[in-house]
């Protein structure tokens, strides 16, 4: 009987399934609204789409400010269509803040470099600055193409959290590029964390950081947690310091998500 019983109810699922699906129609799964906005691609993947913000057209540095005195403008050196870090002038940060966004950049370590570990061409891009000095979440610069050091510290990593899925590192002295996805962290009104940034990065073309969700901000020493609620950010570069020969960047461009 309870065999009979379950085939009885089996069919009746069947046949409301049935029903349910003669009675739909194709375009009660279509959608016609909200139209997304068209754009226009670059002629490359990496040249900037028509709704991109360029950060640095190879000109100037107008939209970038120095993190020692945002009053001032960014003090590293332009020439030949990319910048240099200028040691010891400090980080410099975008003039404006951003909250979600898809951001390509490309950077290079010179072709003589020096030094080993963390000490070989040594940068970071810092994907929200949450205030002066390396406060913010740092998507690491380095030379690793043949310099060994510890692996959440290596190129692509974010850095003391998360290592890349695969090191794909140029020789010194060829052009890299950096193409982000990035989620800001929001927060409760109260200041606690609601949901965490998340961030997914291609170095050179090869996916490294998959959607991963941040622990916090970076810390050099300790865990990294959300110790304080915040909003838009700008995004910083880092003038790390070392006695090697300083890093360049060339064509980078935003898109506001």
């Amino acid at each position: 009987m309870a065999a009979i019983k379950n085939l009885a109810v089996a069919l009746s699922f069947s046949i409301l399934t049935i029903t349910t699906a003669m009675a739909q129609k194709p375009e009660d799964t279509e959608f016609y609204k909200p139209v997304p906005p068209k754009v226009t691609a670059g002629k490359t993947f990496a040249d900037a789409p028509s709704d991109a913000l360029v950060l640095f057209d190879g000109k100037n540095l107008d939209q970038w400010v120095s993190v020692k005195d945002k009053t001032k403008p960014a003090a590293w050196t332009v020439a030949n269509g990319a910048f240099t870090v200028k040691k010891g002038t400090g980080n410099i940060e975008t003039k404006k803040s951003f909250l979600n966004y898809q951001l390509h950049l490309e950077w290079k370590i010179p072709a003589n470099i020096t030094g080993k570990g963390q000490g070989r061409g040594n940068s970071g891009l810092f994907l929200a600055s949450t205030g002066g000095g390396d406060e913010g979440y740092e998507l690491q610069i380095l030379d690793n193409y043949n310099n060994d050091t510890y692996v959440n510290g290596q190129a692509g990593s974010i850095y003391k959290q998360f290592i890349p899925l695969a090191t794909v590192n140029k020789k010194p002295g060829e052009w890299q590029t950096y193409d982000v996805a990035w989620t800001a962290p929001v927060f409760n009104t109260d200041g606690s964390l609601k949901s965490p940034a998340r961030v997914t990065v291609f170095f050179n073309g090869v996916l490294v950081q998959n959607n991963i969700a941040l622990d916090g901000p970076t810390q050099y020493i300790g865990k990294a947690s959300y110790q304080k609620a915040h909003g838009a950010c700008p995004i910083k570069l880092q003038d790390h310091g070392d006695p090697s020969e300083p890093i360049s960047f060339r064509n980078i461009w935003i898109r506001e998500l």
